[in-house]
């Protein structure tokens, strides 16, 4: 009857929760466990939203407890043995090496799993069979934030820490609506800022009038794909007024001139124009971060989902190197990550051109190390990046991709372009989907199902947003046949003659092993390990040589305070863009910007969320949020249903007019796929440009139009049927 401290396994703030024995008659019926915040950890600090403190309800809902198989998709499956299934997974993958080479072998991970089962993996496919093809969902949501850490600073890994929102003077948000998507996190800020009413800005810049926006002391609400032109707007007026870290830049930094010849061409006047603001709210702006002695900026989806989603990142970093703000208390340029262990994930070399430790696969010094550490002979690792996510696709458009292999997500929802995703998973010719629960979206094109033991069932590691590392124990026993992740891939692995480097019995054994390849990184984990973490939750770097003490007073470990960065000279650089606009823009057949994001009760695809009431009455369905402008032109109003039409596909859904968005801007939530409504999957609209340094997918800006339904023609739409409804839309927003 103790209780077990652990995450929470939804966003990427990493809230503690305790997890006990249902003892009260008041909670839910179908719950074995009352779950609540855990006040020691320090991210959270106690405090948890809807999804945490219902998490426990989804638990043993639907879940997938045998393996399942099939010869073809249009078969049903048949429940068979684990020997079965894993003998025929090494078999196809013998036979597809031999035939195709290792390179038509891909597995698209998630970071919802945790860092032993990131590592497994990387092992398996980088090290064993020599292909780089794993990358993961994180390269929909924060690979932008990867690229730009790296070019910038010369390493993955965000500089601040929580402990900074409540030192700020200066808060400045833009692409993130952090009220929302990172609950806790923006309950910090919120409390701090009305303490401190008057002396900290906030500062958010969004298109709509979200809930972070309804608390900001200046919101720019500036057309969708301006951001760029919007901070160096922000930077022309620095750099003119002086308010700028002369010594800083001197001493630490590189090519600034360079970047300083780009702003040149920001006047506000221009720059209040492009966006679709004042120019007395541009210069507010630039005059509180100027004159604030502490500025931090918190970044999310807004600006990585973007084909220039690295550009976007490097120009906001820009701003804190020109003023100095970063590695002291309250400053830094601070990427929230969309998954609890999308953090842990980067460690573990969890994309496609990375290793563990934070290392490249370009680096041939990179590849030898991790050679070298895993036993296995020079040469082993490829020195070509894999495939990233939407390049998979494409390989199995191509017939490219002999064996497909997804754990813990689910893209038959998530991936942009979905009717052209779903055709290019069912070209797929053997398909394995390791997942906890079943019906899902993806379980429609798999040839394997196999089980996936989850949140509470299995004992391994995450790192959240802030870098601090959480160990999350097993409280429950696995139900039916279900495995760790990392388990089913050392299975495989030893099945294909790799015992030596699978030949844990644990994944406390796993971690060790992991931690070893951070030695001397900044992500440096070699003074962790399962044993010290049950103690309590512990931010990186945390050296072995440290000791206990210092490790927990780990809120004076912001990077780079000594204003030495990773790179061959010790200098971050600058990196000077000028803003190339959104890859899709709207004309007059597609005279909208449509933008999507998450809700609070939702989680990604609902594969959780869906199964948890309170939360399915909370959003019982999604809707198109619409201007009352163009509501008015379109002789629309709120609850009507209308169809949302892109080059690529439509949606129906019923429309919520609102003065919180931008007057040419539509917003629809992206939870919903097949399984929870009906013809209103939001990637059945975007499309699939990426951005050409970290191939992160531009899924926050697709051009559409808008048709209103009557009865009937909702009817057609829903049974499928073909119709010319027409497509009606407004001018573009000037």
């Amino acid at each position: 009857m103790t209780s077990t401290k652990t995450l929470c396994p939804y966003c990427g703030v990493g809230c503690g929760l305790e997890v006990s024995p249902t003892k009260s008659k008041k909670a839910p019926a179908d719950s074995d466990w009352t779950v609540r915040g855990d006040r020691a950890h320090p991210s959270s600090q106690g405090m948890v939203c809807v999804k945490g403190a219902t998490i426990a309800e989804a638990i043993d809902k639907n879940r997938l407890l045998y393996p399942l198989m099939r010869a073809s998709l249009d078969e049903p499956f048949r429940r068979v043995s684990w020997e079965e299934a894993l003998t025929a997974i090494a078999d196809r993958i013998r036979h597809v090496v031999a035939t195709q080479g290792p390179e038509a072998v891909c597995m698209y991970g998630s970071g919802q799993l945790q860092t032993e089962d990131y590592y497994t993996a990387q092992k398996l496919l980088k090290g064993c069979l020599g292909t780089n093809n794993f990358d993961a969902n994180s390269r929909l949501c924060m690979s932008s934030a990867v690229a730009a850490y790296i070019q910038s600073f010369g390493s993955d890994g965000p500089p601040p820490c929580y402990d900074d929102l409540e030192n700020t003077d200066c808060a400045f948000l833009i692409g993130t609506n952090t009220a929302e998507c990172h609950p806790i996190v923006f309950n910090r800020l919120r409390k701090y800022h009305r303490k401190k009413r008057g002396k900290v800005k906030l500062i958010v810049v969004d298109p709509r009038r979200t809930e972070t926006a309804k608390d900001a002391d200046l919101h720019l609400a500036i057309r969708p794909g301006t951001d760029i032109t919007l901070m160096n707007g922000i930077a022309h007026i620095l750099l003119r007024q002086r308010w700028i870290d002369a010594m800083f830049i001197d001493e630490a930094t590189k090519d600034f001139q360079a970047y300083a010849e780009v702003i040149r061409h920001y006047p506000p006047e221009r720059v209040a124009e492009v966006c679709g603001i004042t120019v007395k709210d541009l210069e507010e702006a630039a005059r509180w971060w100027g004159l604030s002695k502490s500025v931090l900026s918190l970044w999310s989806m807004g600006i990585n989902q973007s084909s220039e989603g690295t550009a976007k990142a490097r120009t906001l970093i820009n701003l804190h190197l020109m003023t100095g703000q970063i590695g002291k208390p309250g400053a830094g340029p601070f990427s929230l990550t969309g998954q609890p262990n999308a953090m842990g994930g980067r460690e573990a070399g969890g994309l496609a051109h990375i290793l563990p430790g934070y290392r490249l696969v370009k680096n041939p010094e990179h590849r030898r190390a991790v050679e070298q550490a895993w036993q296995l002979p020079a040469g082993s690792i490829s020195p070509t990046p894999g495939l990233a996510a939407w390049d998979m696709m494409v390989g199995l458009e191509q017939g490219a991709v002999g064996l497909f292999w997804v754990a813990a997500t689910n893209p038959a929802v998530s991936m942009p372009d979905i009717e052209r995703t779903k055709a290019a998973l069912r070209r797929s010719p053997f398909t394995v989907y390791q997942d906890a629960y079943y019906p899902t979206e993806t379980a429609e094109y798999a040839h394997v199902l196999l089980p996936a033991a989850q949140w509470g069932e299995k004992t391994g590691i995450m790192t959240n947003s802030e870098r601090t590392v959480t160990l999350c124990p097993a409280f429950q026993p696995r139900p039916g046949e279900t495995r760790a992740d990392w388990e089913i891939f050392a299975e495989v692995g030893r099945r294909l003659g790799f015992e030596q480097q699978f030949a844990w019995q644990s994944a406390a054994e796993v971690y060790d092993e992991f931690v070893q390849l951070t030695a001397g990184r900044v992500c440096d984990m070699t003074g962790l390990s399962h044993d010290r973490l049950a103690a309590g939750p512990i931010q990186w770097p945390c050296p072995q040589q440290e000791t206990a003490q210092t490790a927990w007073n780990k809120y004076d470990k912001r990077l780079y305070a000594d204003h030495h960065f990773p790179t061959p000279n010790g200098r971050a650089n600058f990196a000077a863009f000028h803003e190339g606009g959104l890859a899709e823009l709207p004309d007059t057949d597609f005279p909208f910007v449509l933008t999507n994001g998450r809700l609070y009760g939702h989680w990604h695809t609902q594969t959780r969320t869906g199964r948890i009431d309170k939360i399915r009455k909370m959003h019982p369905e999604p809707l198109l949020e619409m201007n009352p402008l163009d509501a008015q032109r379109l002789q629309l109003q709120s609850g009507d249903w209308v169809e949302v039409r892109s080059r690529r596909g439509a949606a129906c859904l019923k429309l919520l007019v609102t003065q919180y968005i931008r007057k040419g801007v539509l917003f629809i939530p992206m939870h919903w796929g097949a399984l929870w409504a009906d013809q209103a999957e939001c990637n059945a609209l975007t499309h699939a440009a990426v951005c050409p340094i970290s191939l992160q997918p531009e899924l926050k800006a697709s051009a559409v139009a808008v048709v209103p339904l009557t009865a009937e023609m909702r009817v057609a739409v829903m049974s499928g049927e073909q119709h010319d409804l027409g497509l009606v839309g407004v001018a573009r927003d000037q």
